[in-house]
């Protein structure tokens, strides 16, 4: 059965009273699936008979991601790859650092039921879209087109994170009680499937956020679709699905400036996040910033070293503190650690990953080769500063460098470096080279224990 009540611990959300209302009746779970007879099924119902309750129900989502995914991702599997060092004393923190798991952990719990609270919601909200006779049919295609965002996203994440997992495609709670785990193939099948939906739904500018980035459009679905054909190896897609977001230059450009690529609309944008707490702007820099010794977390010393001689990444993107005689480093992507006024959102998807996807499909045969692999390269190192890829030209060589390439410019984002030594093949060779006790069982988070004992369907992952 999926359970949503063992939430990651985070701050309090500042949202309205209205608002709490909408979340109430569209993500209580607790009310739609752990009991028989969903008490406010007809409340939720009505939620559609308004455009503007109805918009609510999908951008309460958002809100809740600002609020905890966006560090709560980066963190833990910063911790388990080769990303962060750990100061924590927290049990918890201290396992997912040494890679040494338990199905009780409550973090990566939470971490499950989050994802599965985001599915749940985005589901209620795609048959509450559905069913309306009030909505007009732009509003239900925004709403449909977003809800399979959402859930795309939320598969996505699980899939790597967990493995096999319960595809929920519905918020019907006799289902769900009992879902069983389907292969991963399956769950991509379902991604690529509800994305390509989602490209047919949405509308291609930013009209429904105001102008703003922050509702997902055609092209955060086409950029999503283009991470997953790569992480599929459907080199074709993934090549021509990057290319047409390249190709638009009016909406989407890099930001030379690398201290204003993580501002609030820039151009590199293609998906923000709005922060939602009171008096800080992003989750990230809220976290990462260090003002002294840290309690928590620092950049690894392995990992600020491999970036390059003039790199303007490790200069822009990472700042130290000193603190007895000691200097740690810390993410500084984000440059504001708390203040009322919004100038940073958190950057869920942006122009330079797909750069990276498509030069990696291209160095395994897509378009035009390993020598627009290598021009695709040398657009990401000439913006930080770096002169063009002098490297081997083989395959192998060019992969080896889009990895790293990948590594410092998408370093504690969305954990793009803990999925990346996975599907590369790569976590034994890396981390059981700095973590003592790693096993190769631990590149999946276990199952919760608490799925386990209330669904008899599922079956805990090899190594826990």
């Amino acid at each position: 059965m999926i359970h949503f009540n063992n939430f990651i611990p985070k701050r309090p959300l500042a949202i309205t009273c209205y608002v709490f209302l909408i979340t109430f009746l569209i993500c209580s779970c607790k009310k739609f699936i752990a009991v028989p007879a969903p008490s406010t099924e007809l409340a939720s119902a009505s939620v559609f008979t308004d455009s503007l309750t109805a918009t609510a129900a999908q951008t309460v989502i958002y809100s809740n991601m600002a609020g905890s995914t966006t560090y709560t991702i980066p963190f833990f599997t910063g911790l388990s790859a080769d990303e962060l060092l750990n100061y924590s004393t927290n049990p918890d923190v201290a396992q997912l650092y040494s890679n040494g798991l338990s199905s009780s952990n409550g973090s990566t719990s939470g971490l499950w039921a989050q994802w599965y609270q985001y599915i749940y919601a985005a589901n209620a909200v795609l048959e509450g879209a559905q069913n309306s006779t009030s909505l007009s049919p732009s509003l239900k295609n925004e709403l449909e087109g977003e809800a399979k965002f959402v859930r795309a996203f939320s598969h996505f994440y699980l899939v790597n994170l967990y493995g096999n997992i319960p595809l929920i495609l519905t918020t019907d709670y006799t289902i769900n009680k009992s879902a069983k785990q389907v292969a991963a193939a399956q769950v991509y099948q379902q991604i690529i499937a509800d994305l390509k939906d989602a490209q047919r739904l949405l509308a291609s500018d930013f009209s429904y956020g105001g102008g703003e980035r922050i509702r997902p459009n055609k092209w955060a679905a086409t950029a999503l679709l283009a991470r997953v054909y790569l992480y599929t190896k459907d080199w074709g897609n993934a090549e021509s699905s990057a290319a047409t977001i390249i190709a638009d230059g009016t909406d989407f450009s890099l930001v030379n400036d690398l201290n204003q690529v993580f501002l609030a609309n820039g151009n590199e944008a293609i998906w923000q996040l709005k922060p939602s707490l009171p008096n800080e702007n992003t989750s990230e820099g809220f976290f990462f910033i260090l003002a002294g010794i840290p309690s928590t977390v620092s950049l690894t010393n392995s990992f600020v070293s491999s970036f390059e001689p003039l790199d303007q990444r490790k200069t822009d993107w990472v700042d130290t503190v000193s603190a007895n005689g000691i200097i740690y480093y810390f993410p500084y992507k984000y440059k504001i650690k708390a203040g009322s006024t919004l100038t940073e959102y958190s950057m869920v998807l942006r122009l330079s990953e797909q750069y990276l996807i498509r030069a990696e499909a291209e160095a395994n045969g897509a378009g035009g080769g390993t020598s627009a692999a290598i021009n695709d390269l040398n657009v990401i190192r000439n913006r930080a500063g770096l002169p063009n890829y002098a490297g081997a030209t083989d395959k192998a060589s060019i992969l080896a460098a889009l990895l790293h390439e990948r590594q410092v410019e998408l370093f504690t984002e969305w954990g793009h470096r803990w999925l990346d030594l996975k599907r590369s093949g790569l976590t034994d060779n890396v981390l059981s080279a700095i973590k003592p006790d790693w096993k190769s069982t631990a590149a999946l988070y276990p199952i919760p224990l608490t799925e386990l004992q209330n669904d008899p369907n599922l079956v805990q992952n090899p190594g826990y």
